[in-house]
């Protein structure tokens, strides 16, 4: 740390009867009360140099006390004035400059009353040694936080913002340096406050030198040290009691205090998508639902977190809902904005080029030829990242829809919603999706029939694994039309594929299974009258289930929620509805089956 001394007589300051004095062979004519201490001091020395002085003691009776009260920088700077003026040795660095200065200003001594007096002297240390040195210039902008009013007067607390952010700068600029050691000063400035650091990380921002990356990093960092600490559960980990951790301040004035803390780091926050990674986006925004930040502040996080949405995990979207309006366990509105911006932003580019350009090209040079084919390519690249990136949020959006179908106040309505936000494409199957039907028909047991397949309507059959179906074939909170038509699908890929689903219902699969053994005639009769029952008792299941379901008029379809009214049920696509004759089906069941028996 740089330092400069001025004066070279030695200190000769003492104390006596509750007074401070100077030993000397002239007697005191001049008493200053500073604060709840008094100086007996000599006119002299110190009227000559001291411009407040002179004319309070014009001001005052001979012999009285000059007051000097709530004097800046306290006794201390005081006394290091006095003794500038009296020439012995006073020691200045970037621990004591601020509060000198402002004492120095304070008692008018500048070069008006003196020629090379103590105000220009610490300007002149301040601006040529303190300023270019990066541990004095945080240590000195650190001291302004006492005297603000009057750095931001003198100028203090500006050139030091400037001098660090130059510094900053500089040290981004020295590529030959290793990445960590370029990103070392986010460490030191994070001890700023607030307002202080959110000045100094403007003017780094505003020089355009310091890359997005960077940025992002030093708010990481500073957001760790003074946010609360946000757990996997979406809660705070820190839990304020009472007022003995809070250095006398309550609750209520930390919440604020880190409240606007929040909203100044996400003002702050690089325009570059991928600047700052998801997770800690996310966990800025778990932090605000906890610490009520403002509408706009959580929007533009919920915005950001969009942009990259494919980073995220579902841990990090258990956003906790603390809102008195709903009595859901987790945030999922907000989720469906981060789908929305997501699904907006992510448009895939054309991967073909227009035909005129295609015939353009053929005239071009070799080399233009192979210039455009890179790029094309490259174009294809972006469009399959693109692509990628909408079937990981599919995956994504899936899992977290299976943590929020265990809440029993979710409502089916906002369930079905994200899951249709999603396209269709980026699904390649439906078994997660599945689990989500699965896990909340379990949850919420009490939902009626119609309420039952309306959920239902968000899946697909044919995207089923086997696996899945043989689950839902013996799921019995599945609506019974669902159950067939699962059925339907599995039976119908079984005879593509040449293989055998072994859980048909009501032991059809026992009777198919003699099939093979090589008693054709009496097992193939005996299967077909046991089919036949078993077709009569799922047709009268069926109508039963229609009877019930009379009133919406609704046929059971299997996405997006379309219906067809019970006029037309008798017409529907075979690999779209269920057939409003059970036994059709289990006849094509049945020689499907069949068929891959004689087959093998």
């Amino acid at each position: 740390m740089k330092f400069m001394k001025l004066g070279t007589r030695p200190d000769t300051f003492f104390t006596t009867e509750a007074a401070r004095s100077i030993s000397s062979d002239v007697t005191t004519d001049l008493k200053i009360q500073v604060d709840n201490s008094l100086y007996n001091l000599h006119k002299f020395p110190l009227l000559s140099k001291c411009l407040r002085l002179q004319a309070l003691w014009a001001e005052t009776a001979d012999g009285e006390i000059i007051q000097l009260s709530n004097f800046p920088g306290g006794i201390e700077a005081f006394e290091t004035c006095a003794k500038f003026c009296y020439g012995i040795t006073v020691t200045i660095s970037a621990l004591n400059i601020v509060p000198v200065r402002c004492a120095a200003a304070y008692l008018g001594m500048t070069d008006g009353a003196d020629r090379g007096n103590l105000v220009g002297k610490l300007d002149a240390f301040l601006n040529s040694c303190i300023l270019r040195r990066w541990k004095d210039t945080l240590v000195t902008l650190q001291q302004t936080k006492q005297y603000m009013a009057l750095c931001e007067e003198f100028g203090i607390t500006s050139r030091c913002i400037d001098a660090l952010a130059s510094m900053i700068i500089s040290h981004c600029c020295k590529t030959n340096n290793p990445s960590k050691s370029r990103d070392s000063w986010a460490e030191d400035i994070s001890e700023l406050g607030m307002d202080l650091y959110w000045r100094v990380m403007l003017a780094v921002k505003s020089g355009g030198v310091v890359p997005a990356r960077s940025v992002g990093k030093a708010l990481k960092v500073y957001a760790r040290k003074w946010l609360p600490n946000v757990g996997k559960n979406g809660k705070s980990d820190e839990i304020l009691e009472g007022d003995d951790d809070l250095g006398g301040e309550s609750v209520k004035e930390v919440t604020l205090k880190q409240r606007l803390l929040l909203e100044k780091i996400v003002t702050l926050l690089p325009a570059e998508k991928g600047s700052v990674s998801c997770g800690f986006l996310l966990r800025l925004l778990k932090a605000g639902n906890i610490l009520n930040a403002s509408a706009s502040c959580k929007m533009e996080l919920a915005r950001r977190v969009g942009l990259q949405l494919d980073e995220a995990t579902v841990t990090d979207l258990l956003i906790p809902s603390l809102s008195y309006d709903s009595e859901t366990v987790y945030d999922v509105d907000i989720v469906m904005n981060m789908l929305e911006e997501f699904m907006l932003q992510s448009q895939s580019p054309p991967t073909s080029p227009p035909r005129e350009r295609l015939v353009c090209e053929r005239r071009r040079s070799r080399s233009a030829e192979n210039v455009e084919f890179e790029l094309h390519e490259n174009g294809r690249r972006s469009s399959s990242a693109s692509h990628g990136s909408k079937i990981r949020v599919a995956k994504l959006i899936d899992g977290y829809l299976q943590e929020i179908a265990k809440d029993p106040n979710m409502p089916m309505d906002k369930l079905i919603a994200l899951a249709e936000a999603v396209p269709e494409f980026a699904r390649t199957d439906h078994d997660d999706l599945y689990r989500v039907v699965d896990i909340y028909l379990k949850t919420h047991s009490g939902l009626d029939k119609s309420a039952r397949k309306k959920l239902c309507r968000i899946l697909d059959c044919k995207k089923l694994s086997v696996e899945a179906c043989m689950h839902a074939a013996q799921n019995e909170m599945l609506p019974l039309r669902m159950v067939v038509q699962v059925l339907f699908f599995e039976q119908a890929r079984s005879a593509i594929t040449g293989s055998q689903v072994t859980n048909l219902p009501n032991g059809i699969n026992s009777l198919l299974a003699k099939s093979n053994s090589g008693d054709d005639e009496n097992d193939m009769s005996e299967l077909k009258r046991q089919e036949s029952k078993n077709s009569e008792t799922l047709r009268m299941r069926l109508e039963e289930d229609e009877v019930s379901d009379s009133e919406s008029d609704d046929v059971f379809m299997p996405r997006r929620g379309r219906l067809m009214r019970n006029g037309s049920s008798r017409f529907k696509a075979a690999f779209c509805v269920i057939p409003a004759k059970p036994k059709k089906m289990m006849n094509k069941i049945w020689t499907m089956n069949k068929s891959v028996a004689e087959r093998n």
